[in-house]
């Protein structure tokens, strides 16, 4: 790192008066509007993809196997994706994609209510497939374009408002989808599809260009510019270390509730009941996502991971003890209260520190943190499940926690971390890419 500025930047966001509330943001109200409801929708039809994929084969390996298969869309993109979201429009990507995420699940929804046709185990890993690789651009586009219309001094209130975005979709993810499943196995895709749509009209009122300079970014060659990529985030030590450390914490916690969601619908727990595991996660984000803005401008990221996976390790602990229903609401609950900050937190410092024209390759890579979780989760809950119990399977992931949470001592980048007036002297000055020789 280097305490001099990116050179040459220049965003729609540095012309917004420092001053400005960012609620008067009129291109930061649409994109989170768009992407509130692109969430909400996504979440719904997340929740509802392995009770549809257990009522078609039966098994719970099985559905683990289709939840696999469909989310390694997201891996085989990652990367990619970040190279596409720094090359292209970023609105009109978001909305081309969003269509075909909608597109994706309508086809799921006409098969259910055709007459002679029915949902299929196929179908519906395909469907997710492609809802996974367009989640792998969304994510990465969605930072870069706040990264363009939100000032640098309010990123860490925008990134804690986007934890209260996704608290409020996994909030309303249990209760809606285990109703709307319990209705009609297709309505929770009904209502994918139409959050996906909304996105698409939302982004597209946005006026302000949501890309740096095309031009530059361009004129090197896609490899080039991934390689590139990687470049960047691997020579910041801090970044360079979070991806290994997150994509385990994601792997352990994404399996944890995938074995907790299998468990109880092998035991015949009803779809509404399920759904309270998944409101009762939303509480604890929501409630988290409300101390977030202020904890983020106190609080050390160092602090706040150490916080987050001690007080999540003692949740497991105790779901471990108790692994009944109500045990899991409660420990869950408790379980999520620093996380919207630890996230908030770590994601608007990468973003500050990046120059505009890295910010879709860092976060693409970033993202593998949670990308590699999205097809690994499924199969370690499942597998640990069918093998050990419920029980058995709480006390690995316990261990897991553990293992986390002493290792985070060890990563000295996080520890240098300052508060948010600090971050400036943080910012990474990044080459341009050269331009092609003229003949």
């Amino acid at each position: 790192m280097t305490t001099e500025p990116a050179t040459g930047e220049v965003r729609a966001a540095d012309v917004v008066p420092a001053t400005s509330s960012l609620w008067k943001n009129r291109s930061y109200r649409l994109l989170l509007t768009g992407a509130t409801a692109e969430d909400v929708g996504a979440a719904v039809g997340a929740f509802a993809v392995p009770l549809a994929a257990y009522g078609v084969t039966g098994s719970v390996v099985q559905a683990g196997v289709i939840s696999f298969v469909g989310q390694l869309g997201s891996v085989l993109m990652a990367l990619p994706a970040g190279v596409i979201v720094d090359r292209v429009d970023r609105r009109r990507l978001i909305m081309t994609g969003s269509t075909v995420a909608a597109l994706a699940w309508l086809s799921v929804v006409v098969a259910g209510l055709a007459d002679g046709l029915s949902i299929t185990a196929p179908h519906l890993a395909a469907a997710l497939f492609v809802s996974s690789v367009v989640g792998s651009l969304m994510d990465p586009a969605g930072m870069a374009a706040l990264h363009a219309v939100v000032p640098k001094e309010q990123l860490g209130q925008a990134m804690s408002v986007a934890q209260g975005r996704d608290a409020a979709a996994t909030l309303l993810q249990g209760p809606v989808g285990g109703l709307l499943y319990g209705m009609s196995t297709v309505l929770p895709f009904v209502v994918s599809a139409a959050g996906r749509l909304a996105s698409v009209a939302a982004t597209s009122l946005v006026r302000e260009p949501l890309n740096g300079d095309l031009v530059a970014v361009r004129a090197e060659h896609p490899i080039v510019s991934l390689k590139e990529g990687l470049r960047y985030v691997f020579s910041v030590p801090l970044l360079r270390t979070v991806i290994w450390l997150f994509m385990l914490v994601n792997i352990v916690l994404n399996g944890m509730m995938v074995a907790i969601n299998l468990h109880l619908v092998s035991i015949g727990t009803t779809p509404a009941l399920i759904g309270l595991i998944n409101t009762a996660v939303g509480v604890g984000v929501l409630v988290g996502s409300v101390l977030a803005g202020l904890l983020v401008k106190r609080v050390r990221v160092s602090v706040l991971t150490a916080m987050a996976l001690g007080v999540s390790g003692a949740a497991v602990v105790v779901m471990a003890l108790f692994p009944t229903f109500w045990g899991f609401v409660a420990a869950l609950t408790a379980m999520m209260f620093f996380a919207p900050a630890l996230n908030a937190g770590m994601a608007s410092y990468a973003t500050a520190i990046t120059p505009g024209p890295m910010q879709g390759r860092m976060a693409g890579t970033l993202g593998l943190t949670g990308l590699v979780a999205g097809p690994t989760a499924p199969l370690v809950g499942s597998l640990l499940l069918a093998n050990l119990g419920i029980g058995a399977a709480m006390w690995v992931f316990s261990a897991g926690w553990t293992l986390l949470f002493l290792v985070m001592f060890l990563v000295r980048p996080l520890w240098r971390i300052g508060l948010p007036e600090t971050w400036e002297a943080d910012v990474v000055e990044w080459p341009k890419p050269k331009p092609k020789p003229t003949t």
